[in-house]
């Protein structure tokens, strides 16, 4: 079952006196490029070096098989050496060529085969790499906190997450193979180039300043370019899926072409960008390409002058050519994939950035024990909490509540009051600025956070659901649940008949984000998942808000049940579904302004009173 969906409670637009989280991403688009660090350097690649040294037995393979098909190359080198000095002697016989012919056959066999397992173990061990690579950036995405994702668009991370480590993974299962086997024929070309003669091998080396210094002046392009057509990409991929999120909005208002252009524009501008960085790979390509080879062609010249002088026998004037050429069509094949180096040294420093992020809100060195078993207690002590970026419009101010073990606590007020933050607080996707919060006596900022959520139940307004089965929805609350908890669930929540008639029952595929069930559908299974949790604490923002008068009367007398012995915390703008709670707590601009039964706060005459006229039109 997928579980990419958010884990903290959904942020309307203008709650708790904020811009939603959605609209947030937005307003950070146009700075996301400018924040990421410029500067790009190979070194970025170090990291995948731990995630290599994880797999010892692939990288001891694939180094055995690369030097034996570095060293069956060069051998071929030596074979056409001794066959051109056999045939260029008066006194040959058909014997010994075929002797030195089974020679160079038996070396080409060697190649074939060692080529091979070297292709098999390394193009093994960089999909190994990256694969791991892969699950250790999600899993560190996973443990990073809402404020993180305010900061940076959720469509970016899938970009980091997908694109960038598709380029690395190009690099390791490609071009890491052809760089690796190029540079080891160098260096072993350029050995056997000295012995065979000296002198020609010193024009040789004289010729590699002028090869590499387009490798230095266009790599930098090729690399800026690239960093930037990757943040540009990033862009595009995280409007459009802003876009197909709000798709029925979209289409509401007939926004497809603005949209489409909006997209296009941004697809278009990562292109050109691309091209230019296509173009300067292409000339740096050719360059060095056409600097190796002009320069091997004289110095072969210059051998040919010497073999005819009998300075050096033709056998060697051969393998010298022979290993010119490979050293040739080494520098040429290394400098095109230093181009895939550096694009994936881009990529890496992306990723880096990624697993570089550490949450705000962790679990500390030596978390405090939480009491066993839980009582359910909740105290919030003088808590004054901003969203990050506001810090001028603080959400709660000199807040304080305490909720004993089994209350049932309502909260009440009118938008941007605070009573979402609340959750949020208590959930730990946040830390109060000011005082502290304590659960069952335990300051949060001492308790791992997966402990404390360990202890609540959340059903939200738009509570997310996956692109599973009904069952995996449900079971998503308590990993492992047997089909009878489950199927007990389902009923508690008033979700089993709808479920039951789908046509695979509970195991019914439900699509997107179960999109093919109504709102008031979605609300009961999300129920339905909470209940399955038997956490002691129960948080209720808006649960009954999707259903019709009916099943809110079912699904009410269902957490009623549900209720009994848990601490219970309830959000609500429908003041009909707080009037058994055991006391109701009014907000208004991140305040307790009253509290007290629906009675009492009735007879006050405030701000309670005048909600309660409002929505049932009857005097305070």
């Amino acid at each position: 079952m997928s579980q990419s969906a958010d884990t903290a409670v959904p942020a309307a637009p203008g709650a708790d006196g904020r811009p939603g989280a959605g609209a947030e991403l937005v307003q950070s688009l146009g700075e996301a490029a400018e924040r990421r660090p410029r500067s790009r350097n190979v070194g970025a690649l170090r990291r995948l070096v731990p995630f290599a040294r994880r797999r010892k037995g692939e990288a001891a393979g694939a180094l055995v098989f690369l030097i034996g098909a570095t060293a069956a190359t060069l051998g071929l080198s030596g074979a056409v050496r001794l066959l051109v000095d056999a045939l260029t002697t008066p006194d040959i016989s058909p014997e010994r060529v075929n002797l030195w012919f089974a020679l160079i056959g038996g070396v080409a066999l060697a190649l074939a085969l060692s080529s091979a397992l070297r292709y098999f173990f390394v193009t093994k061990l960089g999909e190994r790499v990256v694969a791991d690579l892969r699950e250790a950036v999600y899993a560190h995405i996973l443990t990073l906190d809402p404020g993180f994702f305010l900061r940076t668009r959720t469509g970016e991370v899938l970009s980091r997450l997908t694109t960038d480590i598709q380029i690395v993974e190009s690099l390791m299962a490609t071009s890491v193979s052809v760089a690796l086997r190029n540079l080891l024929t160098l260096i072993g070309a350029l050995v056997l180039l000295v012995w065979v003669s000296p002198g020609l091998t010193a024009l040789v080396l004289m010729i590699f300043p002028f090869v590499l210094a387009p490798l230095f002046l266009f790599g930098r392009r090729v690399r800026r370019l690239t960093v930037s057509t990757q943040d540009q990409f990033a862009q595009a991929v995280g409007q459009a899926g802003e876009t197909l999120d709000a798709l029925e909005t979209v289409q509401a208002f007939g926004g497809e072409a603005a949209a489409a252009r909006s997209f296009d524009g941004a697809v278009e501008r990562a292109f050109e960008t691309s091209l230019r960085r296509m173009t300067a790979r292409a000339v740096m390509t050719a360059l060095v390409i056409a600097l190796v080879f002009g320069g091997v062609v004289a110095i072969f010249w210059l051998g040919v002058h010497a073999g005819l002088r009998g300075e050096m026998s033709w056998g060697a004037l051969f393998q010298f050519a022979f290993l010119a050429v490979m050293a040739a069509g080494a520098v040429g094949a290394l400098g095109e994939t230093w181009g895939d180096v550096q694009k994936a040294a881009g990529a890496m420093d992306r990723i880096a950035e990624l697993l570089d992020a550490r949450p705000g809100i962790a679990a500390p060195v030596s978390p405090a024990i939480l009491p066993m078993p839980s009582g359910g207690s909740v105290a919030f002590e003088s808590v004054t909490f901003a969203y990050p970026g506001r810090p001028d419009m603080p959400a709660l101010r000199d807040f304080t509540l305490n909720v004993a073990p089994g209350e049932r606590v309502a909260l009440v007020g009118p938008s941007g009051a605070g009573k979402s933050t609340v959750f949020r607080l208590l959930l730990r996707f946040y830390d109060p600025d000011q005082g502290v919060i304590r659960l069952d006596g335990t300051d949060l900022r001492l308790a791992d956070p997966r402990e404390v959520r360990e202890r609540m139940a959340l059903v939200a307004q738009d509570s997310p659901l996956f692109s599973g089965s009904a069952a995996d929805n449900i079971a998503f609350g308590r990993p492992g649940a047997q089909p009878e908890d489950i199927l007990a669930a389902a009923q508690a929540a008033q979700a089993r008949g709808f479920i039951e008639a789908l046509p695979e029952g509970f195991q019914t595929p439900l699509g997107d984000r179960a999109r093919s069930l109504s709102g008031g559908q979605r609300q009961r299974l999300a129920i339905a998942r909470a209940l399955i949790r038997q956490a002691p604490i129960l948080l209720l923002d808006e649960a009954t808000s999707a259903l019709d008068a009916e099943n809110e009367r079912l699904v009410q007398a269902a957490l009623d049940e549900a209720m009994t012995g848990r601490t219970t915390l309830v959000i609500a703008h429908r003041l009909a579904t707080v009037l058994k709670a055991d006391r109701i707590v009014v907000m208004d601009q991140g305040q307790v302004v009253e509290q007290g039964t629906h009675a009492a706060l009735s007879a006050q005459g405030g701000l309670y009173a005048r909600l309660v006229a409002l929505q049932f039109g009857q005097a305070a």
